[in-house]
Parts: structure tokens; C-alpha cells; sequence
């Protein structure tokens, strides 16, 4: 048995007056979508357990088949993993994003989505001015700081997608010594890189500057078994995410490196559904995750959100199923890992719709894969983190 988990990362949304009341889902084109709806069975899917913030680390944790509440220890170990840094015993690993700020506001959480390449010549500023920790290139505007002590745990920290247009002062760390220790890496990191040569070269350009860094979502190393262990399958991820490959390194799962996968909405899809291909020739389980729907969601871009599930549809989906029936059995789950609608910008809690095709997976009469559609499916609400035992167990 084969089995596909294809991930629209903030794909769900709420209906919007633009679209006649419906959301970017109900007025996409995208016939495989609702074919894998049609030949399958669907229903709502809470991937965020109640009381956790509704990020994609959490989402898809849950959707990997652990209990967030188990196994989740904070979105930068697997950032840290994703690129090899292995964390000590007492080390905490912050998420670290070079952001835009002008007048005290946070402007952009991506600094205009800086490259890789000028994110590590910041790093290499940021580390030899500042001598308690370290920080770590990632990739583009998501890069890593490694606290050498657990007491940094207890810092209060926010997303920084979740605070655009506010008031920087607002929302620095709280909680403790080490907070205030935090913050002010923080505000003296805009000292050092408001003249960079690199943000006055972006400034040429036209492009904002990565003035600021900002620390969050802080976390020490997970201990879990991987898929393998749980469930028997050889499995692996195709993804632009860090966080997602992070999820991958400690899951045991192959990380698939597929060139042109982005992350953002210039990712190339058909890169993605044919390296997907490729590797279900040897592995049991693989989960294709998506992130452009979410970077839509982020900018309220309605054009661009739709024409990323229209791609998803087409360019990776499509040829999955046309490809699927040549192994003697399968089961494909379409989904998102939380919705991430236009007019909040940000992730939210509300379960998502999702759809299940393939070998002893009964019909349903539901004839659209889309938020209202799913309501009326036969799967009902189920919890994220048991999809797994569901899918592979019925």
C-alpha cells in the first residue's frame, strides 16, 4: 500500500464579500481536488489541539500522527534540525526572523523575503557582535539562535506574522530575567544592522531592509520515535519549509531535496509532484506540503491564494493521481494544515476540511473539496494526530 498526504498549507479560509461570500476553495478551479472529494469520503480535521497556538509546526506534528501535546517542544529545535545544528542537552533554540521595522512597527516579517545568501552575511554580523549564544543561517528571512541554558524556556514570546502593523514595544519577550536578557538582543540587533552594507545595498534596490531580528518560538529537542517505529512505513516529506524537514529529521523520514521548492509562492509545483513520483518508488508514506496558499493568506493576496490551490491542483495533484493506480493499492489524504484566511492574516484554530481516496474508502456524496462541502462528509470531526491510525488502520 502507498499512501499520499498533500498538505495546501493555510489553504482553508472564510468566505469573502470579493468572492460572493464564498472562500478562495469554492471558487478555485481545481477538478482534482474534487475528484479526490467525489471517489472518496471527507469531513473536518482539528489539527490544532485546544489551548496551542495554531502553527504549522503544531499542525503538522498532529498530522504526522503525534499528539502535539506529547511531542511538541517549540518551533526552533526543528528549525535546528533542518539544518543540522545539533542542540545539547541545556540548549534552547530560538526562531530567528530578520524583520522590517519603521517607526517602532513592525512593517515585515520577512524583510521583503531576503535571500539566503545576504541572511548569512548578517549572521556572520550578528555573531561577532553578540558573544552569549550563536546564530545559525537557515534559509532566506527563517534563521536560528541557540541559548545555551533551559532557563530560556520560560520566555513569552510572539509569531511575528501575527503582530504586522503593531507597535514593536508591545510584544517583545516577557517573563524573567532571561527575557529581559532576549529583548535586548533584540533592540540592539537594529542598531547593528540598520547600516549594514548589505541593507544599504537592499535599500538601492528598492527593497526593504532587514533592520531587526526577531527571536521566537523557542524550544529544546524532542525524544520521539519515528514513523518507521509507530507505524512500519519508510516514509518521506517534499517540502521548502524548514520546520517541516525539521519535523522530518526527527520523524526518521527522508527529506527529498527538490530543486526550485521555494517555500513561497514562487515555488516550482511541477518539481514537487514529479520528485513526489519519484519517491513513492521506495518509500510506503510520503507527505507533500505546500506553503504558498499560507504566504497568500499572510499578504491577503485573494488572486494569489487562489492561483496557489489551482497549482496545487494541477501541477502536483493531478499528475499523483494519474500516476497512483499503477501500484497495486493506495490511499491519498488531501487536506490543509490550518486555515490562514485573507481578513485575519494569520493562522487560526477552526478545523480544516480534508478528503480521503483510495483502496476500501467508501463515497460519501460529497462532490466538492472545499470548507462547507466537508461539513456534510461522513468522517465527521475527527483529531489530526489519529489521520494516520485512520489511514493506514480502516
Amino acid at each position: 500500500m502507498k499512501y499520499v498526504i498533500l498538505i495546501g498549507d493555510g489553504m482553508a479560509d472564510y468566505p469573502l464579500p470579493e468572492l460572493g461570500e464564498k472562500t478562495p476553495l469554492q471558487v478555485a478551479d481545481k477538478p482534482h481536488m474534487d475528484h479526490v472529494a467525489k471517489e472518496g469520503s471527507n469531513g473536518l480535521l482539528k489539527t490544532i489541539p485546544d489551548g496551542m497556538e495554531p502553527g504549522s509546526d503544531v499542525a503538522n506534528l498532529a498530522i504526522m500522527g503525534y499528539n502535539p501535546r506529547k511531542y511538541y517542544t517549540g518551533r526552533g529545535p526543528l528549525e535546528a534540525a533542518s539544518i543540522g545544528v545539533k542542540l545539547k542537552e541545556d540548549d534552547v533554540a530560538f526562531r530567528c526572523n530578520f524583520i522590517t521595522v519603521y517607526g517602532g512597527r513592525l512593517i515585515d516579517f520577512n524583510a521583503d523575503h531576503i535571500s539566503t545568501k545576504e541572511s548569512s552575511k548578517l549572521i556572520k554580523t550578528l555573531n561577532e557582535h553578540f558573544k552569549i549564544g550563536r546564530f545559525y543561517t537557515g534559509v532566506s528571512y527563517r534563521n536560528l539562535y541557540i541559548y545555551p541554558g533551559r532557563e530560556a524556556l520560560k520566555v513569552k514570546t510572539k509569531p511575528p506574522h501575527d503582530i504586522v502593523g503593531e507597535p514593536i514595544k508591545d510584544h517583545l519577550p516577557s517573563n524573567g530575567k532571561i527575557a529581559e536578557r532576549i529583548k535586548q538582543i533584540i533592540k540592539e540587533s537594529q542598531r547593528i544592522l540598520k547600516d549594514h552594507p548589505t541593507n544599504i545595498e537592499r535599500s538601492k534596490m528598492g527593497k526593504r531592509p532587514a533592520n531587526m531580528i526577531w527571536l521566537w518560538g523557542q524550544g529544546q529537542k524532542p525524544t520521539m520515535e519515528t514513523l518507521e517505529e509507530k507505524y512500519g512505513l519508510k516514509g518521506a516529506t517534499i517540502t521548502g519549509v524548514d520546520l517541516i524537514k525539521g519535523l522530518g529529521v526527527y520523524l526518521g523520514l527522508d527529506n527529498i531535496n527538490v530543486p526550485g521548492a521555494t517555500g513561497y509562492l514562487d515555488t516550482d509545483y511541477k518539481a514537487k509532484g514529479k520528485y513526489a513520483i519519484k519517491a513513492l518508488q521506495d518509500h510506503d508514506i510520503i507527505f507533500i506540503h505546500v506553503e504558498a496558499p499560507d504566504e497568500a493568506g499572510h499578504a491577503g493576496n485573494i488572486k494569489e491564494k487562489i492561483k496557489a490551490i489551482e497549482n496545487i491542483d494541477s501541477k502536483i495533484l493531478g499528475p499523483l493521481l494519474d500516476e497512483l493506480p499503477s501500484y497495486n493499492s493506495f490511499r491519498l489524504t488531501l487536506l490543509a494544515d490550518h486555515p490562514t484566511p485573507i481578513k485575519v492574516g494569520t493562522h487560526t484554530q477552526d478545523p480544516v476540511p480534508y478528503a480521503i481516496c483510495g483502496e476500501n474508502i467508501k463515497k460519501d456524496n460529497i462532490s466538492s473539496y472545499d470548507e462547507e462541502s466537508a461539513k456534510r462528509g461522513s468522517l465527521g470531526l475527527s483529531v489530526a494526530w489519529k489521520l494516520l491510525d485512520k489511514l493506514i488502520g480502516s
